[in-house]
């Protein structure tokens, strides 16, 4: 497999970049970045660009990926809708079109968030926004988009997020997340089970589906 990663810096990016390269069966990760990675690894590309829909270099313009791993995200603390609505909604639709102009071929998994709202008319700013940018991606004509709805995520060897506010509640709740996990194994998933669900998506061909929690934490297991 050939696949594409957006936002591999962020906690659940840097979980599914580690599993990628990792799997026997990924020949190349190519991540898009707006700085580089410290990391070296003989399967990683890395493209470095502060606009991240841009042309593809050399011979990634032939659009060779089985899947692009969509794990852009930001929380929406502190901003308007129209700001959050841009970096949500207008940047992930912007890159998924130039990408299905590229590759239509490929599986397109986009890292939403648990209570997404795709009725679109909910109280909750962050919830429609999710919502809607979910709607549209099944709208873009992917041969398959598959949404991903992770709730309490377990950051493993080392990841940390890179939001301020949320390294603090990982440190205040890591005696206890563990514990947690044990009693509820489907509800609160690792960064490696997120990472291994989404290579495993496209192992297995789901297509066009959206995925609750405990449907992702049976797919890390296949």
């Amino acid at each position: 497999m050939n696949i594409l990663i957006y936002g591999s810096s962020g906690m659940i990016g840097q979980g599914v970049l580690r599993e990628c390269l990792k799997a026997d069966d990924v020949e190349s990760v190519t991540a898009v970045r707006r700085s580089p990675l410290n990391e070296k690894h003989p399967k990683l590309d890395q493209v470095v660009s502060e606009k991240l829909t841009f042309t593809l270099p050399g011979k990634n313009d032939a659009g060779n990926w089985d899947a692009c791993f969509f794990c852009l995200g930001a929380s929406s603390s502190g901003m308007t809708e129209e700001q959050y609505n841009r970096l949500t909604f207008s940047l992930t639709l912007d890159v998924a079109a130039h990408l299905m102009r590229l590759s239509p071929g490929m599986t397109f998994i986009y890292v939403s968030a648990a209570g997404a709202d795709t009725s679109e008319t909910g109280k909750s700013m962050w919830a429609r926004i999710k919502g809607k940018t979910e709607n549209a991606l099944f709208r873009q004509g992917f041969s398959s988009v598959v949404v991903f709805r992770p709730g309490v995520i377990q950051p493993l060897h080392g990841i940390r997020s890179r939001t301020p506010s949320y390294r603090f509640l990982y440190c205040m709740m890591a005696p206890v997340l563990p514990m947690l996990k044990r009693m509820m194994p489907d509800s609160i998933l690792t960064t490696e089970e997120i990472g291994r669900a989404m290579l495993n998506a496209v192992r297995y061909n789901c297509s066009n589906v959206v995925l609750e929690k405990e449907d992702i934490s049976r797919l890390a297991r296949k």
